[in-house]
């Protein structure tokens, strides 16, 4: 890399150790929140998905007008001022679930626009075969970042009680902080603004794998964390532990994972996520059968913890859309179209979970997702990467003479 590059690879890591943080907060907090302060049952928390999610739904506009001024770095740090006004909201100005609602909204508008750039802008910071490497290292950072924001949360629910107030100025502070180093990152900066808008058949398998991500991440997301909270009253400090162990693991895999996706390929290691997948569901629809009575809310975080760490692979996507764009421009508008694909899946199947859920047994809601699941693996096994993608191993040096 260039001195520039190296530098803004070290300022990437640190905005992602932030904003890794800012969303172990939120995501370790958000269930008990809405549980015991707004008094949330599973039919409505199924609800809350549709707001929260519409911000990835438009994601493809709220980027697309973006691109047209700034690059991904600036973008970025417009995102991650959002979120902090949305972290503030929640912290001080939400007292009716109507504002809860809204606050909510911002903070999800700024996630979802960095989750967009976030692949894109890595990827300028990666060589040629060593994509999976390089996002599986800004993965790890946010790892990291999520470990020390699951560990913020645990000290301070042990020191000062459930105190929402605080979580969230906390996680203010921090997605300024990743905005701040993400604004400061230089590379693309001169590029040439990104389409607005891109759909190309030849993205098709891209497409419908967003889709599957956005089944998997609303139903763990959502229902995964409710089981744990409504039916087992696991208390804050409890998920905020479970999710310090997804992230402590997700430090040390994360880079590891992206070393597998450049070496397996992206085929493989999707295709084996979604038989991983289907295991979990199992574990969370038939615990109580499955496990004496004492061990299941344990095998429940063990399925909690495996989910948490196994949303490494979805990096798996930015580096496949990368070997199969017709133009390196299609990248950061594809992103955004695959991501409004999710999300426009996301915003809607948590309504029917919980409804799912209340009428007939929060099981089938695992049920339902493991049938999903098997589907996705035979969508995954539909992937292919052009040859001249793949980078050959390098050839063994010559013999010596007389050898």
């Amino acid at each position: 890399m260039t001195p520039q590059q190296r530098t803004d690879f070290r300022r990437m890591l640190l905005a992602s150790v932030a904003f890794g943080a800012t969303a172990g907060i939120f995501n370790s907090t958000l269930g008990n929140y809405l549980h015991d302060v707004h008094a949330f049952g599973a039919e409505a928390r199924g609800w809350l998905e549709f707001p929260r999610e519409l911000p990835g739904f438009l994601v493809l506009f709220t980027v697309g007008l973006l691109a047209a001024r700034f690059r991904e770095g600036r973008t970025m740090a417009v995102a991650m001022a959002v979120t902090a006004i949305g972290a503030v909201g929640m912290a001080l100005l939400a007292p009716s679930s109507a504002l809860v609602v809204f606050w909510i909204f911002i903070w999800s508008t700024g996630d979802h626009m960095n989750f967009a750039l976030e692949g894109p802008l890595g990827l300028k910071l990666a060589k040629q075969g060593g994509e999976g490497r390089r996002l599986g290292q800004f993965g790890g950072a946010k790892n990291l970042g999520g470990l020390l924001g699951a560990g913020s949360v645990f000290l301070i629910a042990r020191w000062l009680g459930d105190d929402y107030t605080v979580f969230f100025l906390v996680a203010a502070v921090l997605a300024a902080i990743a905005g701040i180093n993400y604004g400061r990152i230089e590379t693309g900066r001169r590029d040439p603004a990104p389409r607005r808008f891109v759909w190309r058949r030849e993205y098709h398998i891209f497409y419908a794998i967003s889709a599957l991500f956005g089944i998997r991440k609303q139903i763990f997301f959502v229902f995964g964390t409710w089981v744990l909270v409504d039916i087992h009253q696991v208390p804050v400090s409890t998920i905020a532990t479970l999710m310090f162990l997804g992230s402590g693991l997700g430090v040390v895999l994360r880079p590891l994972l992206g070393d597998v996706i450049d070496w397996l390929g992206e085929r493989t290691v999707l295709a084996a996520d979604e038989i991983v997948l289907i295991l979990v569901c199992l574990v969370y629809a038939f615990a109580g059968l499955i496990f004496p009575a004492g061990a299941v809310v344990w095998a429940l975080y063990a399925a909690y913890v495996l989910d948490h760490t196994l949303f490494a692979l979805r990096v798996a996507r930015t580096t496949y859309l990368k070997k199969i764009a017709v133009d390196p421009a299609d990248i950061t508008p594809t992103m955004s179209v695959g991501l409004t694909i999710d999300h426009a899946v996301a915003m809607t199947l948590p309504i029917f979970s919980g409804w799912l859920w209340v009428n007939v047994g929060y099981q089938w809601v695992f049920v339902m997702a493991a049938a999903i699941a098997l589907a996705g693996f035979f969508v995954c096994l539909r992937i292919r990467v052009p040859r001249s993608t793949v980078v050959a191993s390098p050839a063994p040096p010559p013999a010596a003479p007389g050898a």
